[in-house]
């Protein structure tokens, strides 16, 4: 619960990570996807859609780090999404996962120990391994929603979609069907 003194969510940390795939493979290729809406029309097209290896026009939201296989130790991909800073004219930020499809398409079922974080400072928002959305291809992870009173709030839940990465991007923001 908001009071009047907390100025919302003003800055998030989104985290993902998964295992490499076994020998002999292809390997598992997420991205993190950031789509920025108008505060004039927060269902309808993105303003602008951030993923691979790509930061916002103004800077505000910016992927840190990029991972095609998975190696490495911790987090594979980061991306920072500054609300605080974004323009007012925008009042809705989705953020989603996509997995690269190759010859043979991969469902979050198909990928080793997926996760993912959502947190602000140190303050864990969000966390889920995708278990509910396996046989889905991308996820709507979070959403962010600006009120009157200019503050952020946070729409924690995962939704899952049967779309390669560009027609993800087009349609993550769009209202879903119940």
């Amino acid at each position: 619960m908001l009071n009047g003194l907390n100025k919302g969510i003003r800055k998030v940390e989104v985290s993902l990570k998964w295992d490499p795939s076994p020998a002999g493979q292809p390997p598992s290729d997420l991205d993190i996807v950031a789509a920025t809406y108008p505060a004039a029309d927060p269902s309808g097209d993105p303003a602008y859609v951030v993923h691979f290896d790509s930061r916002s026009p103004d800077g505000t939201i910016t992927l840190n780090r990029d991972s095609k296989t998975g190696q490495g130790f911790g987090w594979d991909e980061v991306m920072t999404v500054e609300l605080n800073r974004l323009d007012s004219r925008y009042g809705r930020v989705v953020i989603g996962v996509a997995i690269q499809q190759g010859a043979s398409p991969k469902t979050f079922g198909d990928v080793s120990k997926p996760a993912l974080r959502i947190r602000e400072d140190y303050t864990v928002l969000a966390e889920d391994d995708f278990a509910t959305v396996q046989g889905s291809t991308a996820a709507v992870i979070a959403e962010f929603v600006r009120d009157g009173s200019g503050s952020w709030s946070f729409l924690p839940g995962l939704h899952g979609y049967d779309e390669d990465p560009a027609t993800f991007a087009r349609v993550m923001g769009a209202p879903r069907e119940s």
